[in-house]
């Protein structure tokens, strides 16, 4: 039986997150390297493609979109309160940093190095990765010449369809090509 104290503390969460998400939705802020939006829609690509059983090397691409704009994101927010400390060198720092609090846990959980899980000779969570991390960094780069070049983006959440649709795109011929 659940105590009504607790059941009133879940209810007061939710409506608070309902409250939040609706005021993030309808007074949206300026899009940071990489928004929110898209953060949240490769992590949501990465979640379903699990649960579904897909391939290693597919679900892995969506961990490299995700380092990536999870980098992107964190490097925006830090640029906007500590501009000054900002260099280069941080910054890749701050990416490295970022796979490898993802990637190691996943090596010491066993998920990268098992046998007979290779590609071409490499774990296929690892090239997975660097499949998704390097179609992520084309797909920001397009956006950004399309912006350039026309002056304006093309069309609302450019900068979210891109990445996105360029992770599924290589998440299908990924699943194909692989045996």
């Amino acid at each position: 039986m659940i105590h009504y104290s607790k059941l009133k503390k879940k209810n007061v969460l939710i409506v608070f997150f309902l409250l939040l998400t609706t005021y993030n939705l309808l007074l949206p802020r300026s899009a940071g390297a990489v928004c929110p939006v898209c953060t949240i829609a490769v992590g949501a690509g990465l979640g379903i493609s699990r649960a579904l059983g897909i391939d290693d090397a597919v679900t892995s691409v969506w961990i490299g979109g995700l380092i990536l704009s999870m980098s992107f994101w964190f490097i925006d927010w830090f640029q906007k309160k500590k501009s000054k400390l900002l260099t280069t060198n941080y910054q890749l720092l701050i990416i490295f940093a970022m796979y490898v609090l993802t990637l190691l846990p996943l090596w010491y959980g066993k998920y990268i190095g098992r046998l007979n899980n290779q590609i071409i000779g490499v774990d296929k969570i690892l090239f997975g990765t660097a499949i998704g991390s390097l179609v992520f960094l084309l797909a920001k780069w397009a956006d950004g010449k399309v912006r350039k070049v026309k002056g304006k983006q093309l069309f609302i959440y450019q900068k979210v369809v891109f990445p996105v649709v360029s992770l599924i795109l290589s998440s299908v011929v990924l699943h194909f090509l692989i045996p």
